[in-house]
């Protein structure tokens, strides 16, 4: 039997597969923020919760924010610590206690980051979430053996600039595959 040595998705999208229905992941793309053998982490980055907005999170937290950042919306995550903030961001990267996930991208999860944002000071380009996703110890190159889901790096106009219902499509295209010809049918060549 071949090992083949453990190879770290960190920084990449993970789109799922049309047969993984998992009402959490069915059509996601999920940001993978770390990886390693013991396990993976990462942000459902096309999934929004319909009636929460940034304000609700501030004025909880007790947070002064401008009228901007009233109007950002939050995403779900993903189903894994439900009740914690994560902020997927670009530069600047000059705040404490940030994960390097890329060159361009970062996670935070610090008041002084939120604060920022709500000030209109923070990172140019961000997403707020909460939960995040996670897979255990080999759960996730199971699930990549079972054909549940296709990576690719990941690509800040698909994180940023398009709309989170385009998501899905737009990282799978990226792969020179077309999402309506994907298959159920998993293969070993």
């Amino acid at each position: 039997m071949q090992v083949i040595p453990f190879q770290s998705l960190k920084g990449h999208f993970l789109m799922a597969m049309p047969a993984l229905t998992d009402p959490n992941f069915e059509k996601s793309v999920t940001c993978i923020f770390e990886h390693t053998e013991e396990g993976a982490v990462g942000i459902v980055i096309n999934r929004l919760y319909p009636h929460l907005n940034a304000k609700k999170i501030f004025d909880e937290l007790n947070i002064p924010c401008g009228p901007e950042a009233k109007a950002v919306p939050i995403h779900n995550g993903g189903p894994v610590h439900i009740d914690e903030l994560f902020i997927l961001h670009g530069e600047p990267f000059h705040w404490d206690h940030l994960l390097p996930i890329s060159a361009d991208l970062a996670l935070s999860n610090t008041m002084t980051v939120l604060k920022a944002i709500a000030g209109g000071t923070g990172p140019g380009q961000y997403i707020i979430a909460l939960g995040c996703a996670g897979w255990g110890a080999g759960q996730l190159e199971w699930e990549m053996k079972q054909n549940a889901w296709l990576t690719t790096p990941c690509e800040m106009d698909i994180l940023f600039d398009l709309p989170e219902t385009e998501r899905w499509r737009h990282a799978i295209q990226r792969l020179g595959i077309d999402p309506d010809q994907l298959t159920d049918t998993a293969g070993n060549a």
